[in-house]
């Protein structure tokens, strides 16, 4: 009878063993999924920052691009203005392409801020308003040009000028921090271990 009870024992043992045995597998091999699963999202994290990055780096350029191409203009225009002190036929077209480059760094500015985040939208806000309002007093300055000469040798648009560069550095500041954030939550992101 000892040797049946021996027998038995042993069976069960055996049936134990083997069953904590699948059960130790199954559990090792759950948590290798899990790591598998947390790696690729990871992975896809990462990714989607790098994208996210590359977007907001490509609308922010475009848009400074824009703008410089609108403030280039508008400075020839009054450079040459300022130059002369007799008066100056207003120059119509010039001043309506210098108006669709500003439009164009607008429409640019609208990518930016709906690809933010807000406080690049802010800066970008600021940077159109100052450029809107420096356009416009050359277009000012322009027709004071054409009705009479100018008397004023241009100093409140060269300040104004200056707050755009003033503006305009800010964005870059701004814009920068942004870009770096992005970068920075990407390589933070919990590895799986």
């Amino acid at each position: 009878m000892t040797a049946i009870v021996v027998s038995v024992v042993s069976v069960l043992g055996t049936l134990m063993g083997a069953a904590l045995t699948a059960f130790v597998a199954a559990r090792a091999e759950q948590h290798r999924e899990d790591a598998q699963s947390r790696l690729q999202l990871n992975e896809a994290q990462v990714e989607h920052q790098r994208w996210r990055r590359e977007r907001r780096q490509a609308a922010y350029l475009a848009f400074l691009e824009a703008v410089g191409a609108a403030d280039r203009e508008n400075q020839a225009l009054f450079r040459e203005l300022r130059a002369r002190r007799s008066p100056v036929p207003l120059d119509a077209a010039r001043i309506a392409a210098i108006r669709l480059k500003y439009k164009d760094s607008e429409s640019s500015g609208l990518v930016v801020i709906l690809e933010g985040p807000a406080s690049v939208a802010d800066a970008t806000q600021n940077l159109v308003d100052q450029l809107s309002s420096l356009v416009q007093d050359v277009r000012e300055y322009a027709e004071a040009a054409a009705a009479d000469g100018l008397s004023d040798g241009g100093d409140t648009l060269h300040e104004a000028g200056m707050e755009f560069i003033a503006e305009r550095n800010a964005f870059l500041g701004v814009a920068r921090t942004a870009l770096d954030d992005v970068a920075k939550h990407g390589q933070s992101l919990p590895s799986a271990h």
